[in-house]
């Protein structure tokens, strides 16, 4: 099956989702990047691939992590899930090109429970390009090896997004959950064109202007498996680290993304 999405893939463009809106930075041609659909919604079959001035690359290795190399604290950002959907969606690791497809549970694509008052995920959720959290090291903070997947962000600002999508968003913290027993940052960011983001540097500044919305956003990373039978999910230290934290937890999931990908 992956040969032959990868092949629908590399033919002329059948379905292309919308072209990416971003800010070149000269060094990255972000407007020449644009999407391929590949297969049926809600299927396991579907996939959504990166292409750049109409050839595949990949969401994970291909697109550069900072915009601009002297500020760590804006990354880019790979949209999986857009805000308000249910579908388990992520960048498939495992497959060339690091196709966008729906993750599965018992052979049928997994879906996220509402967990009351939201309607399933209330931000953007998705990854971190360049970062992988290896499972070859135990990080000193969570006392737990990586999951092998890209580091997660989920973005608070007022966009729904879309899947596929690639923007900057400026990193204010992060969670550490402690579900399954590796280290899974979940980044707290903002879209750098939302209107507080010139207006907040960290996780504590969003109070003062969309008050309760971080806790609001801690609690359901601890109960949202609570709503299908699983467990609450303790989160390490009990609360976000700051921005500067993160900032340093992405710039080393950054250098163990360089030794993957270098084969070191």
């Amino acid at each position: 099956m992956v040969s032959r999405f990868l092949a629908q893939a590399l033919l002329p463009a059948l379905a292309v989702a919308g072209t990416i809106q971003r800010r070149d930075n000269g060094t990255f041609d972000y407007d020449a990047l644009s999407l391929r659909t590949v297969g049926g919604r809600n299927t396991l079959d579907w996939r959504v691939w990166l292409e750049k001035d109409g050839h595949p690359i990949s969401f994970w290795h291909d697109v550069p992590l900072y915009p601009d190399e002297d500020n760590k604290q804006v990354v880019n950002f790979v949209v999986e899930i857009p805000r308000w959907e249910d579908a388990k969606i992520e960048i498939r690791r495992q497959e060339p090109l690091n196709p966008i497809f729906h993750d599965e549970r018992n052979g049928a694509p997994r879906f996220v429970e509402s967990v009351w008052p939201h309607k399933t995920y209330p931000f953007l959720y998705g990854s971190i390009p360049q970062t992988w959290e290896s499972p070859n090291f135990q990080h000193e903070f969570t006392g737990e090896k990586g999951d092998n997947d890209p580091i997660d962000l989920f973005d608070i600002g007022l966009d729904i997004g879309y899947v596929g999508q690639v923007k900057q968003v400026k990193l204010l913290g992060g969670l550490a959950p402690n579900d399954g027993g590796e280290t899974d940052w979940k980044m707290l960011a903002i879209d750098v064109n939302d209107p507080i983001a010139p207006l907040v540097d960290n996780y504590l500044d969003v109070e003062k202007y969309r008050p309760g919305t971080i806790q609001v956003f801690r609690d359901w990373f601890t109960y949202y498996k609570v709503a299908r039978g699983g467990d609450v999910i303790p989160i390490i230290g009990e609360t976000y680290q700051n921005a500067t934290f993160a900032t340093a937890v992405v710039q080393k999931g950054h250098e163990y993304w360089g030794d993957l990908f270098s084969g070191g």
